[in-house]
């Protein structure tokens, strides 16, 4: 029951802490930090998928110095079954593990006992992993570890789906700033170019002489004509 509590306290406060931030990485760390502080951790990272089929290390407990770090999947062989498999990977005794015995001696050196390896999926695709470790002298994890992880690890995903489309939306109001700004200076490029196209034209005692042919009717309608387009255009710039 006490364990049960405290997993629910926990995913209270990740809810807490990961609903006040929409960066990513601040939520991958903020979830790095609870699951390792909950279980009292030898290591919990998190890990995500990148091009070329890359595997980057982006949040630790132990060191949340440590970003973006591409990793060889051959030293964390349950790390790649998850990714591989899609599955959750719990080993609850390292050592005897036989899965692991490429790699028995490291975990020997660091007094590894119980692993938890949660796929992180997104629209049907793995898209990064929770990996969890304990040392020999932690209580060891168990089932209902596991499944409090994959809540977890659910949470993880819809953080990221939301946090990918306030980055999203981000972008696409740079993009938009970015145009407007654009097609203004184009208007004020355009708009100095007949400006002195005219006045210079202006200038020449050909077209000085020439209005002097225009009827007078004719040259209060250009002047009419010229007032209501100078208010349009400032109606215009008002919206």
């Amino acid at each position: 029951m006490q364990r049960e509590r405290d997993h629910l306290v926990a995913i209270v406060d990740i809810l807490q802490e990961i609903s006040a931030s929409l960066h990513f990485v601040d939520i991958l760390q903020t979830i790095a930090r609870k699951l390792g502080e909950a279980f009292g951790l030898d290591r919990c990272a998190i890990f995500l998928s990148g091009a070329h089929n890359e595997v980057r290390l982006v949040a630790s407990y132990e060191d949340p110095s440590i970003r973006n770090l591409v990793v060889d999947l051959e030293r964390y062989p349950e790390l790649k079954r998850a990714f591989d498999s899609g599955e959750t990977v719990f080993i609850p005794d390292a050592v005897t593990d036989p899965t692991l015995k490429s790699i028995k001696a490291t975990l020997d050196m660091r007094n590894v006992r119980s692993i938890i390896v949660v796929p992180i999926r997104w629209q049907g695709t793995v898209i990064g992993a929770i990996f969890l470790r304990t040392d020999r002298d932690a209580e060891p994890f168990s089932d209902a570890d596991v499944r409090f992880c994959q809540v977890v690890a659910s949470l993880t995903a819809k953080s990221l789906r939301n946090a990918h489309r306030f980055e999203a939306l981000l972008r696409d109001q740079k993009d938009t700033t970015e145009t407007q700004r654009k097609a203004e200076l184009q208007r004020i490029a355009l708009i100095a170019f007949v400006r002195r196209l005219l006045a210079r034209y202006a200038r020449s005692d050909d077209h000085v002489w020439a209005e002097t042919l225009l009827p007078k009717a004719s040259d209060e309608e250009l002047e009419r004509l010229v007032t209501v387009a100078m208010q349009v255009i400032d109606e215009e710039s008002k919206a």
